[in-house]
């Protein structure tokens, strides 16, 4: 299992185009064994942040929480068949992640599931790029769900759910507006950041 590493770089969009490497640049199964990888990297990073977010978020929304960390798992589990089935060995979930910012209260844990959310979206859009037939239906779908649920705990949605280069600046998948915020594959693994 590894201990180290970044959720930025688990929940980091832009992972389409990029060739594993010793694979051909034109390689579909090698592109999408990558984008496959990228997607399960994530989802063990959302159910870990899902920990935190139920463990600090009001009871009014628990059960909500509950749901988002029961999706995030079994998307995971599916995931992992899908990179064995592709022949890949399946990423390892680090130990621990550090999050993108402070969660302290549950408005800091609402926050943080919009966040999961929203970065889980823009891995899975690069899934649905680099896959084909039944596997890009359920990225897709994969993707709406994780858009739903965002606009869910945020109260409002983007334009273009998973897709940072068209989103408005200033928007949740856009640029910042005001204050730091983590580049999207921002959470650390090793570290505890709640």
């Amino acid at each position: 299992m590894r201990t180290t590493g970044t959720l930025s770089a688990e929940l980091r969009a832009g992972t389409a185009g990029r060739t594993p490497e010793g694979a051909r640049a034109d390689d579909p199964r090698a592109a999408e064994l990558h984008a496959l990888q990228a997607a399960l990297a994530a989802e063990h990073a959302a159910v870990y942040g899902y920990g935190v977010v139920g463990g600090r978020v009001g009871r009014d929304r628990r059960a909500e929480a509950h749901e988002g960390y029961d999706a995030h798992r079994a998307r995971r589990d599916a995931l992992h068949r899908g990179v064995r089935d592709l022949g890949g060995t399946p990423r390892a979930a680090a130990a621990a992640y550090a999050l993108p910012f402070a969660v302290e209260d549950g408005a800091a844990a609402v926050r943080l599931a919009a966040e999961l959310e929203d970065r889980v979206a823009a891995v899975y859009a690069d899934l649905v790029r680099a896959a084909r037939g039944a596997r890009r239906r359920e990225a897709a779908g994969a993707l709406r769900e994780a858009a739903v649920r965002a606009v869910r705990w945020r109260g409002g949605g983007v334009a273009f759910p998973g897709l940072a280069e068209r989103a408005a600046p200033g928007t949740p998948s856009g640029t910042p507006s005001g204050g730091a915020r983590p580049s999207p594959a921002g959470m650390d693994a090793g570290t505890d950041g709640a």
